[in-house]
């Protein structure tokens, strides 16, 4: 009679653990279909061809942010007397390089408004969308952006001249705008060509000149979104 009560007892707290479990599944399901595909596209990855939407903020060699598309980084830095410009996040698609010299970005400053636009070099593009590979949604990674061409220029007093600078009032540690143009040739054939703005800082000053760095060691980046590409 006992060892018949005990198996009762036995099935009766069986049923009440398959409940439990059964009640937690149907909660998990519930919570996964309340969620759609989201869930699933947080765990996708970049992928060569996708195309990638990105926060990202250009530093200096002293980490200094010279462009962001960080709205909260950028009031911050416009309230600490920066000059720092503002874009909207980068679109890219991971793994390809651009086809022209210069990839375009609109960029806004306190005094221009939205009217000028950012060069950004092909092998800064190119390293940027490689360096993408493999994060997810999210993911934040600072991406080397250094280039085996050297990005100096030596300004002499009278190249300072022309463009309203003089020599006695350069610093080393400056940033100064520089207009970069898309076509090298375009005085030599007297054509018009697009330029485009970039932030220089001045590394080095003689009795003859500037020496300036229009490069950017490296970029932070944040995966906002991944379109994945067709197949």
């Amino acid at each position: 009679m006992g060892a018949k009560k005990q198996a009762v007892k036995s099935k009766r707290a069986w049923i009440k653990v398959l409940a439990i479990v059964a009640g937690v599944l149907f909660v998990v399901l519930m919570v996964v279909s309340a969620m759609g595909s989201s869930w699933i596209s947080s765990l996708a990855t970049v992928k060569p061809g996708d195309v990638v939407v990105l926060d990202y903020t250009l530093r200096d060699a002293q980490g200094n942010a010279l462009l962001t598309s960080n709205q909260q980084l950028y009031t911050q830095l416009i309230g600490e007397g920066s000059g720092a410009m503002y874009s909207k996040q980068l679109t890219l698609t991971a793994n390809q390089s651009p086809s022209t010299a210069i990839f375009p970005v609109q960029v806004y400053t306190e005094k221009t408004g939205w009217t000028n636009q950012f060069a950004l070099f092909a092998s800064e593009y190119t390293a940027i969308s490689t360096g993408v590979v493999g994060l997810r949604t999210n993911d934040m990674k600072t991406i080397s952006l250094s280039s085996a061409q050297p990005m100096t220029q030596f300004w002499s007093a009278n190249q300072l001249a022309l463009n309203n600078m003089t020599l006695s009032s350069m610093q080393v540690g400056e940033l100064i705008d520089l207009g970069v143009s898309d076509n090298p040739n375009a005085t030599a054939a007297n054509s018009t060509a697009q330029t485009y703005i970039r932030i220089g800082e001045i590394t080095n000053k003689t009795s003859d000149g500037v020496n300036i760095d229009f490069s950017y060691p490296h970029v932070d980046v944040t995966v906002v979104s991944i379109n994945p590409a067709s197949s």
